[in-house]
């Protein structure tokens, strides 16, 4: 059924609560590859509630992760999920993360892009709690096969990568059931788990989920040029360049590009490094 795009962005914004506590953040946790190894001081941070803080990917799953769902569910979107993969995120912190917490979540559809073959729908979040707003993050979803409808195409930041040496680089494996685990933490869409329905869109193989390197490459950047302080990011941004397979390993570049703003790309090692995140940049104090 062809989107209808005039519908999803006139539509009313869907509320929702979300709500979470210590278990739920431990399980995204050790869903992005915490706790390796279990024992170090810095892992704990990650994995042990009495030490946890919170890295704030973790608004992408919060309760469940509503925002990619609500986006699918708009007046107007009824696509075929073996079409959908995540195009782009934004996250705005304002605010630290609790690790107990509830929060009014707010989204909407402001727009859908014409790209031809394919339509990105953008859907725009806000959560906020009694002491006021917590993140404001913003999805782009890619929906194959869903373009031509006469729509407006839109325009995309492409960032040069650096010419410079990177001020670090950090290997990250993706164990074979990373997919598996990151899933419990609510992106249920079985591309990332059953094989046959991977094939359906085109993979030879179940494919990790764009949110789980997005979360495992912001960890690298805290953990290594911010002290491992999750309070000092103010901002995340990244579009999503291809797939992860699980078993394969990451390799993180960051550079400090200036006062406040690292840049990073993300490539699979064992494919020439093939970029899987680019465009990305961490914003922080």
């Amino acid at each position: 059924m062809p989107i209808d795009a005039a519908q999803a962005v006139a539509a009313e914004p869907l509320t929702t609560r979300l709500s979470w506590d210590h278990k739920d953040i431990q399980l995204y946790h050790l869903g992005i590859g915490a706790g390796i190894p279990a024992t170090d001081p810095a892992e704990l941070r990650y994995t042990l509630e009495s030490r946890l803080h919170v890295l704030p990917s973790f608004a992408t799953v919060a309760g469940g992760g509503m925002a990619l769902g609500g986006g699918l569910a708009a007046p107007g979107i009824d696509v075929d999920l073996a079409g959908v993969l995540h195009g782009g995120q934004h996250i705005t912190l304002h605010r630290p993360i609790p690790v107990h917490g509830s929060a009014t979540h707010t989204s909407r559809v402001t727009a859908v892009h014409d790209k031809g073959k394919a339509a990105v729908i953008v859907l725009r979040s806000d959560a906020a709690d009694a002491d006021g707003p917590l993140w404001t993050s913003e999805c782009e979803i890619f929906v194959k096969g869903e373009g031509g409808f006469g729509g407006e195409r839109g325009t995309t930041t492409r960032l040069d990568v650096p010419t410079t040496a990177p001020s670090v680089t950090v290997e990250r494996r993706v164990r074979e059931d990373q997919a598996l685990l990151y899933r419990l933490s609510g992106d249920w869409n079985p591309l990332h788990a059953d094989p046959g329905f991977a094939a359906l869109a085109g993979f030879d193989r179940p494919v990790l989920h764009g949110l789980c390197t997005y979360g495992v490459a912001l960890k690298a950047v805290v953990d290594t040029l911010l002290g491992g302080d999750v309070t000092r990011v103010r901002s995340y941004a990244t579009r999503f360049a291809g797939v992860v397979f699980p078993g394969e390993t990451l390799r993180v570049r960051a550079w400090s590009v200036s006062p406040g703003r690292i840049q990073v790309l993300v490539t699979v090692v064992e494919r020439g490094d093939a970029t899987v995140l680019k465009d990305t940049v961490v914003g922080h104090e």
